[in-house]
């Protein structure tokens, strides 16, 4: 659970978009090997946790070959996809895909193998849990993507802080506080001001894509049409998180920037958004000298949310489609799943995997012993519905938001940023 892994990889990988491709490691390979074994390719970025995987079915199925090309770093991973889908050739026959990146093959899905129709017959719907397993489909319903992990949210806090501010501070104590968006900016207002001025959280665009995501609809809807001004939800949630920046609530940091970095350390915020994969960040830019001041509670406000997690795709490039869909079955199956969470800390979406005592029983010293593994395992649950997201989703987000937020940080009016993000994604969603 200390690992820094694919959940990250959209949030800095955008910053890397310009570097060199060829660090996106080899093409496709598939074919027939010399020794008439067929020759299968996957295609992952930082870790999935497939080391001793790809042996393990090399070993189950002999007749097959795979090669294994991993990079480093997300951005130009997915970069490299998009531009050997446009090209027709160089993809592997198992091509993985981050959900923040998902939403830009979408409109590209025809390129892509519907997996109910190649893959083995017995892999269904109940593997998953329903909103993960529904979000692998293209507008159409067709499911282009096995899910592997995913990246329940909850909220991690500075226990001494709260205590300091003469608020609750223990996990059960905690829950009303982050019960709704209304309780937890209320609080954030108290922390505030009996703090002398001392920030409440640390980001405010990982608080408002949390509010976003939540909704029904998101930027765009299935028939891949703007909605961000026919979504009041969408402007409500900017209203009160600009509301919250302008009451001093926000750190103003960038997340995943130096400066947010050391702000663990130093206690420059008192909470953070935490998803599963966010505690072995924690640990790590907090340090050693934090242990046990960190904590994390099962409750995140208005319910539930996912940030993180990747699917196993299976493009029509591919010279052995069948093949490839049960490989990228297997790797997504339940055994599977728990052996790359207990390898990289990977959380599994799989439904039989989230109840193995496997997973209910790990813990984490750092936050003093919590059972992490039932906390987000009931996280994920309490998501109930995948938001579709459409072409550029993720560009208004990391690209038109974001920025837009760092200005009303910085003092820009709220209504005036607003406005600069109506107009930027209108230039996005055409």
């Amino acid at each position: 659970m200390r690992h820094l892994h694919k959940g990250v990889s959209f949030a800095i990988g955008l910053a890397v978009l310009g570097a060199s491709l060829a660090a996106c490691g080899g093409g496709g390979s598939s074919g027939t090997s010399g020794d008439g074994r067929i020759e299968l390719s996957i295609g992952t970025f930082t870790e999935f946790g497939y080391e001793e995987l790809i042996p393990e079915y090399e070993r189950l199925h002999p007749n097959i070959k795979i090669t294994h090309h991993k990079t480093g770093e997300g951005g130009p991973y997915h970069q490299n996809l998009i531009t050997k889908l446009a090209a027709g050739n160089g993809l592997e026959d198992v091509v993985a895909v981050e959900e923040g990146h998902f939403s830009d093959i979408i409109d590209k899905s025809s390129k892509f193998n519907d997996l109910t129709e190649i893959g083995p017959k017995d892999v269904t719907a109940d593997r998953w849990l329903n909103w993960k397993y529904e979000a692998g489909k293209d507008s159409d319903g067709r499911l282009i993507g096995y899910g592997t992990d995913i990246g329940p949210l909850a909220l991690c806090y500075r226990k001494d802080l709260l205590q300091a501010a003469g608020l609750p501070s223990d996990p059960e104590g905690v829950k009303s506080l982050f019960a709704t968006w209304e309780s937890y900016f209320a609080a954030g207002d108290q922390y505030v001001q009996r703090t002398g001025g001392k920030a409440w959280f640390d980001a405010s665009s990982q608080l408002y894509n949390s509010m976003v995501n939540q909704l029904e609809t998101g930027y765009l809807d299935r028939n891949d049409d703007l909605t961000i001004e026919s979504n009041p939800g969408i402007k409500a949630a900017w209203d009160r998180i600009t509301g919250a920046i302008q009451r001093g609530q926000s750190a103003k940091l960038i997340a995943f920037g130096n400066e947010w970095k050391t702000g663990f350390q130093q206690g420059s915020f008192a909470t953070t958004v935490c998803p599963s994969w966010m505690l072995g960040v924690v640990e790590e830019n907090a340090g050693p000298g934090n242990a046990g001041k960190w904590a994390v509670t099962d409750a995140f406000p208005n319910g539930g949310g996912n940030w993180g997690g990747s699917y196993l795709t299976v493009p029509k490039q591919s010279q052995h489609p069948k093949e490839a869909a049960e490989f990228a079955a297997w790797l997504t199956a339940p055994e599977q799943q728990l052996k790359a969470f207990q390898a990289r800390g990977n959380f599994p979406s799989q439904t039989q995997a989230l109840s193995s005592p496997q997973l209910l029983q790990q813990t984490e010293p750092y936050f003093g012993d919590t059972l992490v593994g039932r906390l987000y395992s009931e996280q994920a649950r309490k998501v109930t519905r995948a938001q579709y997201k459409g072409p550029g989703d993720g560009q208004i987000q990391e690209n038109v938001t974001s920025p837009a937020l760092q200005a009303v940080e910085q003092g820009t009016p709220p209504d005036q940023a607003w406005q600069q993000v109506v107009d930027e994604a209108k230039k996005i969603v055409k």
